[in-house]
């Protein structure tokens, strides 16, 4: 790495660092604290999450069962510390939950490693829904549906956080999201990072070359999940309470969904994901009741149409600039952009108008306009809207295809 590459990388940690100590004295509200925490949590998550999927080329449908049980494990202790008066701080609680991920990473990986690909996804979600049915039936480890609450402001202090405030629970969380970001990253550019992408693309050129496949790939899951155990004790930190839902199928569609939405292909990807994803979850079910439906239709357009992700899309637009195409291909993209923000619009006006035909409610009201779902003439301008949008992203596609916008209006492509 040359000097000037490591100064580059240097100055984007401090300005992550410098990001995370300034956000507090941006968003203020205890409200904005509250997402902010959760989506800390769910960074690192997602981030463990990819070094199987991303870096590994591994699909995991159970790995919320790592993140439950670091959250147990740091729950237990926080218990214990209050209860025997240990003199362990909570802020130190999160390096149990990684060592109680990793433990169950090296149990479940031993045999579950032996096999990739589809039947490796299989036995993940096997294992995810057995250790979630076992949630419930050991109450005395697991707490049954109540779960095992504790009290974080427990133990000595460290830093002077007591880990009451909201405000000290921010800097906590930030803290280990850093450092276990950092560590994530650095993970990438060792040796053993390198063969995890070797492996992905091409398992039987790694073999042939001398290395095990299948011992790479559990080290890289046991990696994963102790970052994933991290996770969950951040969690349980945060919520004070932890319960066996965590274990189960929901945690891991939801870090599979923002993994994917944000971008399994670049580091960063994963850590957008997790702040759009936890950004609807929190914010936009305040303001309709069907955000779980857009939810499964970002998905949907994401697959079809950018399986790179949005961190995929934020690479191209880099390497534009970097290369000096950016003049070139700017219109384009925001043609597109427009296009897919109309064909939006026109969605959500169909599905607000469709979903108040049963459950009544107040009209959809956008841009200071009530759109009342028992007007024909508000259906037929949402179709409009739609076919408009669908439209102007299909001149966009033909304008990068065909090279001038002239020839991307015409309806046949003219033969040179």
């Amino acid at each position: 790495m040359s000097r000037t590459s490591t100064l580059r990388t240097l100055a984007v940690w401090v300005a992550f660092a410098a990001i995370l100590l300034a956000l507090p004295m941006v968003f203020t509200s205890r409200t904005s604290l509250t997402v902010m925490n959760v989506m800390g949590i769910w960074v690192v998550f997602a981030l463990a999450y990819n070094m199987l999927l991303g870096q590994s080329g591994m699909l995991s449908f159970g790995h919320a069962v790592y993140f439950g049980l670091g959250g147990y494990a740091a729950i237990h202790l926080v218990v214990a510390i209050k209860a025997q008066r240990l003199g362990i701080p909570v802020f130190a609680v999160p390096l149990v939950g990684f060592m109680a991920g990793m433990a169950a990473g090296a149990v479940i990986g031993w045999f579950s490693c032996r096999r990739s690909g589809t039947p490796f996804a299989m036995i993940s979600l096997g294992i995810g829904e057995l250790v979630a049915a076992a949630g419930f039936m050991f109450v005395s480890v697991f707490g049954g549906e109540e779960g095992i609450s504790g009290d974080r402001s427990a133990g000595p202090r460290i830093f002077g956080l007591t880990l009451g405030p909201q405000i000290h629970v921010f800097y906590f969380i930030a803290f280990w999201m850093f450092v276990s970001t950092l560590a994530m990253w650095a993970f990438t550019k060792t040796p053993l990072g390198r063969l995890a992408n070797a492996v992905r693309d091409n398992p039987d050129r790694v073999a042939f070359i001398g290395y095990d496949p299948q011992r790479i790939r559990f080290l890289v899951f046991l990696i994963s999940g102790g970052f994933a155990g991290l996770a969950g004790a951040l969690s349980a930190v945060n919520f004070e309470i932890i319960n066996p839902e965590t274990l189960g199928a929901q945690g891991s569609g939801a870090v599979l969904l923002m993994t994917f939405i944000g971008g399994a292909g670049v580091f960063y990807g994963p850590i957008i994901g997790a702040a759009i994803i936890t950004f609807m979850q929190s914010m936009l079910s305040d303001f309709t009741k069907v955000w779980q439906l857009y939810l499964g239709l970002l998905f949907v357009v994401m697959v079809l149409f950018a399986p790179f992700g949005i961190g995929g899309i934020v690479a191209r637009i880099l390497g534009a600039v970097k290369r000096g195409e950016l003049a070139e291909k700017l219109p384009g993209w925001l043609l597109g952009t427009l296009g897919g923000l109309t064909t939006f619009f026109g969605a959500v006006m169909v599905i607000e108008m469709a979903y108040r035909i049963r459950e009544g409610g107040r009209p959809f009201r956008a841009f200071g306009r009530d759109f009342v779902h028992t007007s024909p003439l508000n259906w037929v301008l949402a179709g409009i809207i739609v076919a408009a949008g669908i439209a102007i992203v299909t001149v966009a596609v033909r304008w990068r295809q065909r090279g001038t916008l002239g020839a991307a209006l015409r309806f046949r492509e003219v033969a040179p």
